[in-house]
């Protein structure tokens, strides 16, 4: 195959198996986010197919040629649910959860992370640019740089990036640093993010950073100089309006609010399940406002869409658990035959059936106790067409430094979350309004294209100065 001027290189492909064997477009954040941008380049997208010991040759799919990486079940157990899940993960979110260090899953990670390198070099003609994703790679731009220093290599971190003082118990934080530090612009979610790695840059590795750029020593004794800065992510707002001009969906959206026994206020959560997301702190919060008898079950009912995630790792198993036993005696307390205080779904659905929920939802609850971005509060928001409808947003996720106009809420407070959702449930339709059209201006202005060029640009500035100083 010709080589590609244009790579992505990611954890995942961007395509599932379907029914009969074939492949369709992932769901995801990552897939849709970066789906404009493969459009227009016809680039290359190296991941894994999402199968253990799954061995296909390159093929091309609806305009991008998609290169597989092989990982073995070990691989699986050990890079990606031991390392990347177990103990970067928590670790990066706050140590909402205790993260795990394990020599034999950092092996893992450093041998996969090595052969991801490998294949996008192949990949990539010469002179092109390289777009690597997220925590599970940290290490590929070093890698690759090692092997091809022609290329122009960015790296983007979808999750926070810790507080010094809790980076620094990683047992290989050096490692990790350098690998990043391949990379010629290291993009984060927040600014607080990308200022947070300046600091472990110099406390470790003692690097002189100036503003965003940090100086990277060479081993020939030059210097080169690494962007590091916030490029927050967002989402093809214009879909979701799209989505939520058509009839057939605002049809559903009713349809929903009908099957719920038409209550006065619909109000929901969707997540992927996993502590992170503040699920637990959100239905403390609904039962306690149900036990007050601030809300009552006729009035108000609770949608917690909770999609399937990393059902093999125990913390994640555990936290099931927890949720469908808070929600069990919940609705046990307060349920009549024809209301149901919450309802639980723990799947995961299409996109179009989403935007009928956000429709149907009165209000939007997102409080994540740690989150790189939140894109489900984006997609909220530019699906409220009719300009109504309160998010309920966590300061705590990257979307607040953007959606200052949604009610902003520290989760760990039960109290003032319930009183925020209690706000939220009375707000008058002038208010709403006015909070939603500022929201929507800011999600339809700084759209997924709106990021991902400014990225570029940045990459291309370097690349262009490369040349000039060759």
């Amino acid at each position: 195959m010709s080589q590609a001027e244009f790579v992505v290189v990611a954890n995942r492909l961007p395509v599932d198996r379907d029914g009969d064997g074939g492949w369709r477009r992932s769901p995801g954040g990552l897939v849709t986010a970066l789906e404009p941008v493969m459009r227009g380049s016809e680039g290359a997208w190296v991941g894994w197919p999402g199968q253990a010991d799954l061995e296909i040759e390159p093929f091309d799919f609806e305009g991008t040629h998609l290169v597989p990486v092989v990982l073995s079940a070990d691989d699986v157990e050990l890079y990606y649910e031991g390392f990347s899940n177990d103990t970067i993960w928590p670790l990066y979110h706050d140590v909402i959860a205790a993260p795990r260090y394990s020599r034999e899953w950092w092996n893992a990670y450093v041998e996969v992370n090595r052969r991801f390198a490998e294949a996008a070099a192949a990949a990539a003609a010469e002179g092109a640019t390289v777009w690597v994703q997220d925590y599970q790679l940290q290490l590929v731009p070093r890698f690759l740089r090692e092997a091809r220093p022609d290329l122009t290599i960015g790296y983007f971190h979808h999750i926070p990036f810790p507080a010094y003082g809790l980076f620094s118990q990683l047992p290989w934080r050096r490692q990790v640093l350098e690998g990043l530090l391949g990379a010629d612009v290291i993009g984060f979610q927040r600014v607080a993010d990308a200022g947070n790695f300046a600091r472990a840059v110099r406390r470790q590795l003692r690097y002189e950073t100036k503003a965003s750029g940090i100086r990277v020593p060479r081993e020939d004794g030059s210097v080169r100089i690494a962007l590091a800065k916030a490029f927050p992510i967002s989402i093809d707002a214009e879909s979701y309006v799209e989505l939520a001009q058509r009839p057939e969906i605002q049809a559903r959206a009713k349809e929903i609010r009908a099957e719920l026994g038409n209550p006065k206020k619909v109000l929901l959560g969707v997540d992927r399940l996993d502590y992170t997301k503040g699920i637990r702190h959100r239905i403390k919060a609904f039962g306690e406002l149900l036990q007050d008898q601030r809300i009552s079950v006729e009035d108000v009912t609770l949608v917690q869409v909770a999609s399937p995630s990393r059902e093999r790792v125990e913390a994640y198993v555990q936290l099931r658990d927890e949720i469908e036993l808070a929600v069990g005696r919940i609705n046990g307390d307060f349920d009549t035959t024809s209301h149901t205080a919450i309802r639980y779904l723990h799947q995961a659905y299409p996109r179009e059936e989403m935007v009928a929920l956000y429709l149907a939802a009165d209000v939007m609850l997102v409080t994540a106790l740690r989150d790189g971005m939140n894109l489900v509060a984006k997609e909220y928001v530019a699906s409220r067409i009719d300009n109504r409808g309160v998010l309920v947003l966590s300061e705590f996720a990257g979307a607040a430094d953007e959606l200052g106009s949604a009610l902003l809420i520290n989760p760990h407070d039960i109290q003032g979350l319930k009183d925020a959702i209690s706000r939220a449930i009375e707000m008058q339709p002038a208010e709403q309004g006015r909070r939603m059209r500022t929201l929507r201006r800011r999600v339809r202005d700084h759209d997924v294209e709106d990021w991902s060029r400014e990225f570029l640009a940045a990459l291309a500035s370097i690349h262009t100065a490369k040349e000039g100083g060759s």
